[in-house]
């Protein structure tokens, strides 16, 4: 969706090939925080199986804290490698020296998605598949979108308007997510992954 609308911006060819190598960078990112996802999740959700809420939730602190230190750390190589990341997918001063100015936001958006990836996860072990499609949903297509057109075409900051859209739904759904987090009884939690446990056992039975 944002390289389409990059499409509709005053300079289409610079803005689509800066937004591609920026989407390209960020996808390249993203397997670290997708690995810390999918563990995180996977631990969760053995943990409150085995009825053990507190290691679930010490799980999910710890994980904050790796993705909060990956996340720094990606964020200032991104930053350190501004002036010369460019040249890796074209010669053209111009594409380099505006790939240079995408890097910071870059570097802010891969920040946040590690944060969101993890929470993700950590919701995902939860069992929270529906409540995440939904917040996901809200935050991309009634904040994101809007945000990135506003940025882009009425406060006519380009490309960077767009990939702001972006930052702006991810702020969104980490807030979400921290607060679900922190408003979750675990003893519940396990309750609840108990007897789903229960219900899985029942049906296999009868099949």
């Amino acid at each position: 969706m944002v390289v389409l609308l990059a499409g509709f911006l005053p300079d289409p060819k610079l803005e689509t090939s800066i937004l591609s190598i920026s989407l390209n960078t960020m996808w390249m990112v993203y397997t670290i925080p997708s690995g810390l996802s999918s563990a995180i999740s996977i631990r969760v959700s053995n943990e409150l199986g085995a009825q053990n809420p507190q290691a679930a939730r010490l799980s999910v602190y710890i994980s904050g804290i790796m993705c909060l230190t990956e996340g720094l750390f990606v964020a200032i190589i991104t930053v350190l490698v501004r002036d010369i990341w460019g040249y890796l997918y074209s010669n053209e001063e111009e594409v380099v020296k505006y790939v240079s100015m995408m890097m910071p936001i870059l570097a802010t958006s891969d920040f946040m998605d590690g944060i969101q990836c993890t929470l993700s996860g950590a919701a995902r072990g939860c069992g929270w598949q529906k409540v995440c499609s939904v917040i996901n949903l809200f935050a991309y297509y009634a904040v994101g979108l809007p945000s990135a057109v506003t940025s882009a075409f009425v406060l006519k900051i380009g490309g960077k308007g767009l990939w702001l859209g972006i930052i702006c739904a991810m702020a969104v759904q980490i807030s979400a997510l921290i607060v679900m987090m922190l408003r979750t009884s675990w003893d519940e939690e396990a309750e609840k992954a108990q007897a789903r446990v229960q219900r899985s056992d029942g049906s296999i039975t009868l099949a």
